[in-house]
């Protein structure tokens, strides 16, 4: 046998089986693009019904927060109709409360009281009838009757003592998830549609205005009844023969449809063969021309190439190595160009995975610290208000007895006993720090004035080596808030300054004007006035800021620490239409910003009294209504004393049954806000408002959680001195 024949065998002897090989690789690597391209097809299905799935959940939790709503557990509906107005994004989205029987009692998308439809156009009243109406529903697509629009809703049971009293639906345009859908940028020709369960399409990322609303083909309906996740071959309804991938949205029941066209799924595979097999074809050609030389050097670079391809398959990064071969290289550089490209895929879906996790994490951060100060108001709010009724007895009492004695030493010591309960006031005004803004005691103020003379307050509570330095821009703006809280806030946080420089430092205030014009994590768009505190002392490590917030955490040893510093100055923010931003490195210091919205009247000049002057004197005929008979006996008196003449009622029920049954009407009413009964001081100015519109009324609290809206309708905070009673009696007589 020749020599040129045995080297042409042994050539071949190598390179046949090596063919063979490349042709198994080229099916491999075929069967694996395939296998990662469903991979990647199920993943990206999954991930966008989890999305679409949490979209749901947020919603849902909102409607929870409003179901667990006081006024809707007192049955005040138009409380919570302008409660739930707010939290609906409207006309994007509306609350709705009907009763178990589908009656309709209210839809933020139409004024309140006005007529509502008959029945609601979802098919909430058919999923409830099938899987009960204690849990939560989402319906399937529908046309809201109030806008005409495509809308889905969730509802969710309004529980009473274990028992169904309302069903709370939120409904909201189908163009919400139309925007999630586009936001997750998929490739111009993949295509993902939500379907509901009768396969209408309830969303889609290309030409969704002329496809939502209409039905899947009869063929994908049928498939999409089967249970679980599948994979099929359709055709969309824009005639593009597909692959698709339906996944089903948990909350909802509803289906997410990916297609991705099949031309595109074949071309990176054929692609791949095409080259492979052309590249083995060189070869052969090669090897039988260039015999032993070429036949030693063939083997390793295939079997790299084998590798990659198998590394490929298995999800894993492809490193470009050349080996030498301009064709071989050429394949390798591709294999690795597609394997980075997929991983970046991946990698770039799971980031956005993990950050709608973390942004719903973050929000029910948000509302659990929320849910634990408005708890904490609550407890602090009802003890303020037993303060002060017990304080305005001592006030009043005090002011009469001063009116009353001429001597000189009785009047010293009524003077002392005036002085402490004024500082009683004060210390009770700060229980109200963790609930509702008391519209009572705020006032419009100069921001650099208010921080100089918090300075002289600070300074008698920081040590001597503890500088303090105050900087304000010119023409800062003025805000709304409470005085004595903001100096309190201002007070806790310089102490917890203090107490993170043991060794003395530099304390830093700074005024300035900001405006947010642009999306903030917890701040609307808008002006602001920003008030920073900077210390230099020993910061604070990421673990105990991310808690720092919370009502009672303290790193403070037992009894040198509350844990409501910064909680108090945080709910003082929120209180003031802003918020509270902490910074703080470890060793380096730490910065409180306070955001504080910026108010809409000028600064206010507060009304001077003299607690030793003459008693003040009025006319005509008041009705008191005060439930506490220690303020109704010292209140009354004084008013007498004034030369008032006045009617006097227990609540708001007797004050009512005193007015139907008096021959004349009082001149004004002066009541308090908070009183046992079904009529509070805010009810009974409403009722007497449309009974009797001509009759002036005058409310007095010592704190609330409710919202004050009654326009001309003057509220005093107490414990409030006689003089201003009475000036503020005579004035509304007089108005009135």
């Amino acid at each position: 046998m020749r020599t040129r024949t045995r080297f042409l065998l042994l050539v071949l002897s190598i390179l046949v089986p090596s063919f063979i090989a490349a042709a198994l690789a080229v099916a491999y690597v075929y069967r694996d693009a395939q296998q990662a391209q469903n991979r990647s097809m199920a993943e990206t299905a999954r991930a966008m019904a989890l999305l679409v799935d949490n979209e749901l959940e947020t919603r849902e939790t909102l409607l929870r927060a409003l179901a667990g709503s006081p006024s809707l557990e007192r049955g005040d509906l138009p409380e919570f109709y302008e409660h739930a107005r707010r939290a609906a994004a409207a006309p994007v989205s509306a609350v709705v409360l009907s009763t178990t029987d589908g009656r309709m009692l209210l839809n933020t998308r139409r004024p309140y009281g006005s007529a509502l439809p008959p029945k609601s156009a979802t098919n909430l009243a058919e999923l409830g009838a099938r899987h009960g109406v204690d849990r939560t529903l989402v319906s399937d697509l529908f046309v809201s009757l109030t806008t005409g629009k495509h809308d889905v809703a969730l509802q969710v049971p309004v529980k009473s003592q274990e028992k169904i009293r309302y069903v709370l639906a939120l409904s909201m345009h189908a163009t919400v998830l139309q925007n999630l859908l586009q936001r997750q940028r998929l490739p111009d020709t993949w295509l993902a549609t939500v379907v509901d369960r009768k396969g209408i399409v309830v969303a889609r990322t290309r030409d969704p205005d002329h496809y939502v609303g209409k039905p899947v083909r009869a063929a994908t309906i049928a498939r999409l009844t089967r249970p679980g996740d599948q994979m099929y071959e359709s055709r969309t309804l824009d005639g593009i023969e597909s692959r698709v991938y339906a996944s089903t949205v948990p909350a909802a029941d509803w289906k997410i449809l990916l297609s991705i066209p099949n031309s595109e799924l074949r071309a990176a595979p054929l692609r791949a063969a095409a080259l492979l097999g052309g590249l083995m074809t060189l070869l052969l050609i090669a090897g039988l021309a260039a015999a032993r030389r070429f036949a030693n050097r063939a083997i390793a670079p295939i079997e790299a190439l084998g590798q990659s391809a198998k590394a490929l398959g298995e999800g894993t990064e492809v490193p470009y190595v050349p080996a030498g071969w301009a064709e071989l290289d050429s394949v390798a550089r591709h294999l690795a160009e597609a394997s980075t490209r997929i991983r970046h895929g991946q990698t770039e879906m799971e980031a956005r995975v993990v950050a709608a996790i973390a942004a719903t994490e973050r929000a029910q951060s948000a509302l659990l610290k929320n849910q634990k100060l408005e708890a904490l108001g609550r407890l602090t709010g009802g003890i303020a208000h037993e303060y002060n009724n017990l304080l305005q007895t001592l006030t009043t009492a005090l002011q009469l007895a001063a009116f009353s004695t001429r001597e000189e030493k009785v009047k010293g010591l009524i003077q002392t006993c005036q002085r402490t309960v004024a500082r009683a006031t004060a210390l009770t005004g700060q229980l109200g720090s963790f609930g509702r803004l008391q519209e009572a005691r705020v006032t419009t103020v100069d921001i650099c004035e208010q921080l100089r003379n918090a300075v002289q307050l600070m300074k008698g509570s920081l040590r001597s080596d503890v500088a303090v330095e105050v900087h304000c821009e010119q023409d800062v703006w003025p805000v709304t808030v409470e005085p004595l809280q903001f100096d309190v806030a201002l007070l806790n946080l310089a102490l917890n300054a203090r107490d993170a420089m043991p060794q003395g430092g530099l304390l830093r205030l700074e005024a300035k004007n900001v405006e947010i014009d642009s999306t903030h994590d917890t701040l609307a768009r808008g002006d602001y006035v920003l008030v920073s505190m900077v210390d230099s002392g020993s910061g604070m490590t990421p673990s105990v800021m991310a808690r720092a917030l919370d009502p009672f955490f303290t790193t403070k040893p037992p009894g040198q620490g509350t844990g409501l510093g910064l909680p108090q100055a945080y709910a003082f923010a929120t209180q003031a239409g802003g918020t509270l931003i902490l910074d703080s490195i470890p060793g380096i210091g730490t910065r409180v910003d306070l955001y504080l919205a910026r108010a809409r009247d000028d600064v206010a000049s507060a009304p001077e009294i003299d607690e030793g002057a003459a008693p003040a004197h009025g006319s005509g005929t008041v009705l008191f209504v005060e439930d506490d008979a220690l303020v109704r006996e010292a209140v009354v008196r004084a008013l007498q004393e004034s030369g008032f003449e006045v009617l006097v009622a227990e609540d708001g029920e007797a004050a009512l049954r005193l007015l139907e049954t008096q021959g004349r009407r009082p001149d004004v009413v002066f009541s308090d806000i908070v009183m046992p009964g079904l009529v509070s001081g805010i009810d009974l100015a409403g009722i007497l408002r449309q009974r009797y519109p001509g009759l002036p009324v005058v409310l007095a609290t010592g704190y609330t959680e409710q919202q004050i809206d009654l326009p001309g309708v003057q509220v005093l905070a107490k414990p409030y001195a006689i003089e201003q009673l009475v000036a503020t009696l005579s004035k509304t007589i007089a108005q009135g």
